[in-house]
């Protein structure tokens, strides 16, 4: 390559970069910028702060908690969805715990919130595949397998998430006529096959979906309606009025489908707070 080569590439190379860096450095961002101030965009590209007495309270994007400093629910107030963001709706931590349908862990969660939600709101908080004292119901199932992995003859049954120091007696006394035992700790279970053992509690749950798993983000300021309801009681009973009072609130905070067909019908945690705040404040 001759010298003069060497520079009309090198020339080339440097003008396209300061051009990129115009365009795409100073152009694009600035271009952006001036859409947000668009109206109806602004407040969404500001963050859609909410503001009490000048104050921020949160958005309208994201969620938070409604809890004491012990991180025990505030009763007065509708409980958001549980979120696996960092500490929980850190807007810097946006993420899902990545835990798939079999994992036990995530059984173990869904479980353990069931049965805390259940509590709450004075129902019943059972559900498939959990036992009463709020773990997975799982089996490990120990013997001869067949070609596809099955286990045949089981000679030894454990339910790998109840503990022999925490449980009395394992949630199911026996398993294909083999005693059912409790799991000890650091034992080694993972030669048995896992069955999950659907149990007695009802296809649909009284707790929905949503109050005991977290959104894809981690950040979603909403819960389902079926969710809501569930708290109405609860909340209403803090607040000194009735159902139906609160209910009325609840109603002008449910918005429908985007576009008419796209999510499910939901309802945003802390608009409904706050306007419950204003109506109905909690006193003494």
């Amino acid at each position: 390559m001759t010298f003069s080569s060497f520079l009309r590439i090198h020339w080339a190379a440097c003008r396209a970069l300061v051009v990129l860096t115009v365009l795409l450095g100073l152009v694009y961002p600035l271009f952006i910028w001036l859409v947000a101030q668009i109206p109806g965009l602004h407040d969404k590209a500001e963050g859609s702060i909410v503001t009490v007495g000048g104050k921020p309270v949160g958005s309208r994007l994201v969620g938070q908690l409604f809890t004491d400093a012990a991180g025990n629910p505030l009763p007065q107030y509708f409980q958001s969805r549980p979120s696996a963001a960092g500490n929980g709706y850190e807007p810097l931590s946006t993420g899902a715990s990545n835990l798939g349908p079999e994992n036990m862990s995530l059984l173990n969660q869904v479980c353990s919130r069931s049965v805390a939600v259940g509590k709450l709101e004075r129902v019943d908080g059972s559900r498939p595949f959990c036992t009463d004292g709020g773990v997975g119901a799982v089996l490990a199932v120990i013997g001869p397998r067949d070609a596809r992995g099955a286990v045949t003859h089981p000679t030894r049954v454990v339910s790998v998430n109840e503990p022999c120091q925490t449980t009395a007696a394992p949630f199911l006394v026996s398993y294909q006529g083999v005693r059912v035992e409790c799991a000890k700790d650091g034992e080694d279970y993972s030669i048995g096959q896992r069955v999950p053992i659907r149990g007695a509690a009802p296809a649909n749950p009284v707790v929905p979906a949503d109050a005991v798993t977290a959104s894809g983000s981690g950040l979603d300021p909403n819960i389902s309606v079926a969710y809501a309801d569930l708290q109405v009681a609860r909340v209403a009973r803090a607040r000194r009025v009735s159902p139906d009072q609160v209910r009325d609130v609840l109603a002008q905070f449910r918005t429908g489908r985007a576009l008419g067909f796209f999510g499910e019908p939901c309802v945003n945690v802390l608009l409904l707070n706050l306007q419950l705040d204003r109506r109905y404040p909690v006193t003494g």
